[in-house]
This record gives structure tokens, C-alpha cells and sequence, in this order.
């Protein structure tokens, strides 16, 4: 059991993770997502033996269990809230699965200011805790402080997980696609088991108050609540990242064009630092940031690059796009190894200070639809890029001149 609660912790942490860039950018949709998922990745983890024992040295009996239900609560308040701010656009004549959730999230919203002080009040005050438990609600069975603690707990849980799988229940049955329609049942699903699961373990309480039960039933309430937390989790997961694995693929491409692009951006950002406002990092370093997001990114290094190669047009001369045409007809894929050959060439010139004031001619224009066909585009020209020698660029330089030569006053490198 151990090994699953692992794997289903880890699994709901990339989850929480995979969020995390959306959540930090005011999105209230993205960032109620991710508040469910970072909550019940957290209240997973707490089941795990080794992170109960790390959460029991800061000396208060229990500890790992009043985290894992106050984090809990967090986690269902986002996940209410996330099912109302999915339908921010209904309207004042919302459907009536719509308006419940709208109503039963403002009473969560303010009776949380409640039932959290309340559930401190008796965790400190009226819960025996003399002695750890390795089950709480278990260990605790038959106890009227336990009793109220859970009490708080479960009808919070029960009534939040209610609310949002009679709503995605609905919503389900009428989805656009069925990507989404398999996540939304998935999220009905999971919530589903957590109404049974809080329902369950509410009536075991209570159950407990009036006649003491064996030692065999609590191991299998111990066992049941962990098996329910276990399989929610999952389905819950699987349902939130199904309907975005288009949007993983995509932030694969992206990633991947800016892995590639990195040389190229590196190269002309360092000629004319003025177009970034970032200079450029290692590969390593640029591929972990975690902000600004991959797309956003990918359209700064795109225009910082078409900026870069606009400047590079005074330090290239009018022959040299054609030479550096005729340079790449040998190359399998011609037209953006002749700008590869080309940007190459003029930033070569501007390292050794050849400036023209009169700017050559602009490259040839390409009918891009997307930031992403643009990006590709110069993936293509990155790949030629990598490839050229520095014998090439010389060689094509000689042909083509630089624009010094054309000029009086000429550069450093050609005055002697």
C-alpha cells in the first residue's frame, strides 16, 4: 500500500507542477486547477510513512493529521471554486446544477472562516493525544473531541465533493469532445467516491460513540480510507490532465523550438544585446525557467531575432543575399540555409565593425500564420546554421564584400 500512495503522490505532484506555471499569472480558472491539485498532492503525501515521521518531529502529537485535513479543506474550497469559475459565462440564468454550485461555494467560502478555527480549537483542546496514532479517525473512535474534529472535516468534504460531482455529472453528458467528456466523468468519479468516502467515515464515527468497535474493523476503516483516497486521487488526475494533452504536446513543440533556437538567439542577442531584455543563459538554465511561460517566451526570442536580423541589414552589402543563395543550392533544404548563410556572414562582418548606414535590402518575406509556423520556420534555419563552417562565411564574405569596403571612412579590421 505504501508503494501505491508513492506512486499516486507523485503522480498528483507533477500534476500540481505541470500547473504551476498557469497559477503563477492571475488566471483564476488555472489557479483554482492547481490549488486542487497541490492540495491533494500534500494531503497524499502526509499518508506516507516517511513524510508522517518528518512531520512528527516539530513535537505536536498528531501533527501530520491536523496538516492533512486542514490542507484538505483548502483543496476542496479550490475544487468548488473551480467548478464555479469554469462557468463564470452562465449568467444569471445558469442551469440549476450551476447555480447549487455557485451557492454552495459562497457558504464554503464563508464557513471556512469557521470550521478551520473551530477544527484547531478542538485538535489542541479536546482530541486525546496523548499517545500518536498511526490512523486518526480510527484511533480516535469513540472519542467526543475526535468526534467534532471529524465531524467539521467530513461534512466539509462531503458536501463539497457533492456539489461538484452532481455538477460535472451534468456537465459530462453535454461536453464538446470526447476528451473532455472522459475528464469530466473521471472528475465525477473521483469526487463521487470522496461524498461516499466522507459519508462512510462519518457514520463510522459516530457509530463508534455508542459502541466500541473491534480491533479488526478499524484496521479495515484504516485500510478502506486509504484505498478511497487512493483511487480519487487518481481519478481525479487522469481527469484534470486528459482534456490537456494537446495542450502537453504543445508545450513539448514549444519547448523543443526553444531548445533548438537557443545558438541562434544566443548569437545575434549577444551581437545587439539592445534588442533583449533578458540576456541570454546557458541552454540548461533557459530550459528550466519557469516563467514566463514557453509561448510567451517562444514570441520574445522570435521577435528578438527578427529585430537582430533587421539590424544585421547594414552590415551586409546588396550582394549577399544572392550569394548566399547560390551558397546553399546544395543544401537539402535551400531557402533557410541561404538565411542561415547569410545572417551568419553579416554577423560576422558586425564583429569586426563593418557598417553600412544604408541598410541592404530585406530578406525575403515568409507568409507566416502562427508564432508557432515562424518558430519553425527558424528551426530550420538554426539547423543550416549549426552546420556552416567558418571557411564558408569567409568565402562567402570575399564574394560578397562588406560594407565597409564600399565606404571612406572603413572599419578597424580593413584600415590598415
Amino acid at each position: 500500500m505504501h508503494s501505491l500512495i508513492l506512486a499516486v503522490s507523485v503522480a498528483m505532484t507533477v500534476v500540481a507542477l505541470w500547473r504551476l506555471p498557469g497559477a503563477r499569472y492571475g488566471d483564476p480558472l488555472r489557479r483554482t486547477l492547481w490549488g486542487c491539485s497541490a492540495g491533494f498532492a500534500v494531503t497524499l503525501w502526509t499518508r506516507f510513512p516517511p513524510v508522517r515521521d518528518a512531520l512528527g518531529q516539530f513535537g505536536i502529537v498528531d501533527f501530520d493529521a491536523l496538516v492533512k485535513y486542514l490542507v484538505s479543506i483548502a483543496a476542496c474550497l479550490s475544487m468548488l471554486n473551480y467548478s464555479v469559475t469554469s462557468y463564470l459565462l452562465a449568467g444569471d440564468d445558469a442551469p440549476r446544477h450551476i447555480a447549487i454550485s455557485r451557492k454552495v461555494a459562497r457558504i464554503a467560502r464563508r464557513s471556512i472562516l469557521a470550521v478551520v478555527p473551530l477544527m484547531i480549537l478542538l485538535f489542541f483542546l479536546a482530541v486525546d493525544r496523548r499517545q500518536p496514532s498511526a490512523d486518526f479517525a480510527a484511533d480516535h473512535a469513540g472519542e467526543w473531541g475526535a468526534a467534532g474534529f471529524m465531524t467539521c472535516y467530513y461534512l466539509y468534504l462531503g458536501a463539497s465533493a457533492w456539489t461538484v460531482a452532481y455538477q460535472w455529472t451534468h456537465v459530462s453528458r453535454r461536453a464538446e469532445s470526447l476528451v473532455l467528456r472522459t475528464g469530466l466523468a473521471l472528475g465525477a468519479a473521483s469526487t463521487w467516491l470522496y461524498t461516499l468516502y466522507a459519508a462512510l467515515r462519518l457514520t463510522y464515527m459516530w457509530i463508534a460513540m455508542l459502541a466500541p468497535t473491534p480491533a479488526n474493523v478499524d484496521h479495515i476503516a484504516e485500510n478502506l480510507g486509504t484505498a478511497f483516497n487512493v483511487l480519487a486521487a487518481t481519478l481525479f488526475a487522469t481527469g484534470a490532465s486528459l482534456p490537456t494533452t494537446h495542450v502537453a504536446a504543445d508545450r513539448w513543440r514549444t519547448w523543443r523550438s526553444l531548445w533548438r533556437l537557443h545558438s541562434l538567439r544566443r548569437d545575434v542577442t549577444k551581437a545587439f544585446p539592445e534588442v533583449t531584455f533578458q540576456p541570454a543563459a546557458t541552454r540548461l538554465r533557459e530550459m528550466t525557467r519557469l516563467a514566463p511561460p514557453l509561448d510567451v517566451r517562444q514570441d520574445g526570442w522570435i521577435q528578438e531575432i527578427g529585430d537582430a536580423v533587421n539590424l544585421l541589414r547594414h552590415h551586409a552589402t546588396p550582394e549577399l543575399w544572392p550569394a548566399a543563395e547560390e551558397a546553399a543550392l546544395s543544401h537539402s533544404d535551400a531557402e533557410p540555409a541561404a538565411e542561415a548563410h547569410w545572417i551568419k556572414a553579416a554577423l560576422a562582418s558586425a564583429a569586426r565593425g563593418c557598417r553600412s548606414t544604408v541598410p541592404a535590402e530585406p530578406l525575403p518575406e515568409k507568409p507566416f500564420g502562427t508564432s508557432s509556423g515562424e518558430a519553425a520556420w527558424l528551426v530550420r534555419v538554426q539547423a543550416a546554421y549549426a552546420r556552416i563552417r567558418p571557411q564558408e562565411t569567409e568565402e562567402l564574405i570575399a564574394e560578397a564584400g562588406v560594407p565597409c569596403w564600399r565606404q571612406q571612412d572603413r572599419c578597424v579590421t580593413h584600415s590598415a
